[in-house]
């Protein structure tokens, strides 16, 4: 059976990851016959946010304890985890992506990246195995191979269409870091076939949750065509 990595920052759009495509992605990781693999990382999360009125709340929370609620329990800490163990990752979105596992909500293209986020995507990338990003979930591949010799080719969403960010600033931002964009509308992915990386824009663009749901399936029936491969 195969078994697909699920990389989560925690539990919530605002400060973890985004709940709707992380249940989604498990869903389609079950409805292909595969085994989801939940990973996190025993670490605080870089703040608390009321997701009610958005305000930070004057405590901390763990990023692996917050994303067990997601898993139903299920889940390994990314210290546990190396490449041979799954066969394909997948990151769903939120300002987790932003903040826990990297700095970009506070630094852009200047951010850090954890380093245990980095090596595990740089040896998956090295040794064949997909990746699939979505939502806001590409700046985190960008900060991986910054510098390196892979130059990921990703969507982080379209500038035509209708999105709570700025679609145009995120795309320059990845570009400094020496990733290649294209425009991507909601509903479609683009696929790296050379990284073997996939993405899907999500909720960066103005969705319903039948749109996210019907995106994360375009996403995981390119997933298909790449482990088929």
């Amino acid at each position: 059976m195969l078994k697909i990595g699920v990389l989560l920052s925690g539990c919530g759009v605002y400060d973890g990851a985004e709940i709707q495509e992380a249940v989604l992605s498990l869903l389609a990781i079950d409805q292909m016959g595969a085994e989801a693999v939940c990973i996190g990382i025993d670490a605080p999360q870089h703040h608390v946010v009321n997701h009610v009125n958005g305000e930070e709340m004057p405590e901390s929370r763990n990023m692996l304890v917050e994303a067990a609620r997601i898993a139903r329990g299920n889940i390994q800490s990314i210290e546990e985890v190396v490449p041979a163990d799954i066969d394909a990752l997948v990151i769903p979105g939120g300002f987790g992506s932003a903040k826990n596992f990297t700095s970009w909500a506070f630094d852009g293209p200047n951010a850090t990246i954890r380093p245990d986020v980095k090596l595990l995507l740089v040896n998956l990338v090295n040794i064949g195995k997909p990746i699939v990003a979505l939502c806001v979930s590409p700046i985190v591949l960008a900060k991986a191979f910054e510098g390196s010799s892979v130059h990921a080719s990703i969507t982080i969403g379209s500038k035509h269409a209708t999105s709570p960010y700025e679609i145009s600033g995120f795309e320059a931002g990845l570009q400094q870091t020496g990733a290649e964009t294209t425009d991507c509308a909601l509903g479609s992915v683009h696929v790296d076939h050379v990284n073997n990386i996939i993405t899907a824009p999500c909720y960066m663009m103005e969705a319903t949750i039948s749109e996210i749901h019907a995106n994360i399936q375009a996403a995981f029936s390119a997933l298909k065509e790449l482990l088929n491969a």
